[in-house]
């Protein structure tokens, strides 16, 4: 048996994701068949995480963290609507709120308030769920949460193409050389972006996220679902301050923990400060050498402070 260290198991960078399994999931838009990977917990009576990925993310995202979780936790990893092998139904809003509606439902399923993670997107998503439904939280981890920050920098792109893809008219021509990129090119362009050393990544953990994209490149609803959440996030950065997320903050009442890597290049270090001072029960854990997404980077660190969140939830 593995030596399990304060509650976190040995990272085994060979494990493969767990199989994934669809559920159905009444919200108000209609029934979402959700798809998820669940990592079980030795003890038939562990609590529950549940794991919401960034854009361009699924829940393969989060193999690592899960695993280095089990001695200690159940994990569930969601595909949300339009990612992963999550189809988002006819007329999905592709907004926070709308996915926040949709991880409810499926919180509501699970046995007791939950532990829930959240990255980039995901982590927006989960500020919402724990704000609109306070009773399914037992504690909040934020990694790299997507608050608003509109830096005009190239550099936060996997590909700077993607700007002027964007555009109506000029746009043409930067989505036709898009439309041409290798699977293997956009990982890499992917993960160059999102980690302060992509050298960290096993070569089978990038076969394992090439072959996704590849995967995803045959569903005929991924591409647009990615485009209009992304637009859909920028949208949400540009209301008026009385219905930006910085206000939801303050509302959080679970345990929270704002995880970021210092050399985080999508959103910047520079609001974490903000974020865990605005949490009225928040704190702050800066990761040195490691960027946007730490549960994958760092994720027996990222373990240690769940599992300390949790434990130390009644002490709050």
């Amino acid at each position: 048996m593995p030596l399990v260290v304060d509650g976190v198991a040995p990272l085994d960078l060979t494990a493969k994701p767990p199989p994934g399994r669809h559920l159905e999931v009444a919200t108000g838009q209609g029934p979402v068949r959700l798809h998820v990977r669940e990592t079980p917990a030795p003890s038939a009576s562990a609590e529950t995480a549940v794991h919401l990925h960034g854009l361009a993310g699924s829940s393969t995202n989060w193999t690592d963290l899960a695993a280095v979780l089990a001695p200690r936790l159940r994990s569930i990893a969601v595909d949300l609507p339009g990612f992963g092998r999550t189809e988002p139904p006819p007329g999905f809003a592709c907004t926070r709120r709308a996915n926040a509606e949709v991880v409810i439902g499926l919180l509501a399923q699970l046995p007791g308030p939950v532990h829930l993670t959240g990255n980039s997107f995901g982590a927006a998503v989960a500020i919402e769920v724990a704000v609109q439904r306070p009773d399914l939280v037992a504690t909040l981890t934020l990694i790299s949460p997507a608050m608003p920050d509109l830096r005009l920098d190239p550099r936060r792109l996997s590909d700077p193409r993607i700007a002027l893809a964007m555009l109506p008219v000029l746009g043409t021509r930067a989505r036709r050389q898009l439309a041409t990129t290798t699977a293997a090119e956009r990982t890499a362009q992917l993960m160059r972006l999102c980690f302060a050393d992509p050298g960290v990544v096993p070569e089978h953990r990038f076969a394992e996220a090439v072959a996704e994209f590849e995967e995803r490149d045959g569903l005929p609803w991924a591409g647009p679902a990615l485009g209009r959440t992304t637009m859909e996030l920028v949208r949400s950065w540009l209301v008026p301050p009385a219905r930006s997320l910085w206000r939801l903050l303050p509302e959080i009442s679970a345990p929270t923990l704002v995880v970021w890597g210092a050399q985080d290049r999508v959103v910047s270090v520079r609001k974490a400060p903000r974020t865990a001072l605005l949490v009225p029960r928040g704190k702050l854990l800066v990761l040195p050498r490691t960027g946007h997404v730490a549960q994958m980077e760092r994720p027996r660190i990222v373990a240690r402070a769940v599992l300390g969140l949790a434990g130390a939830e009644d002490l709050w």
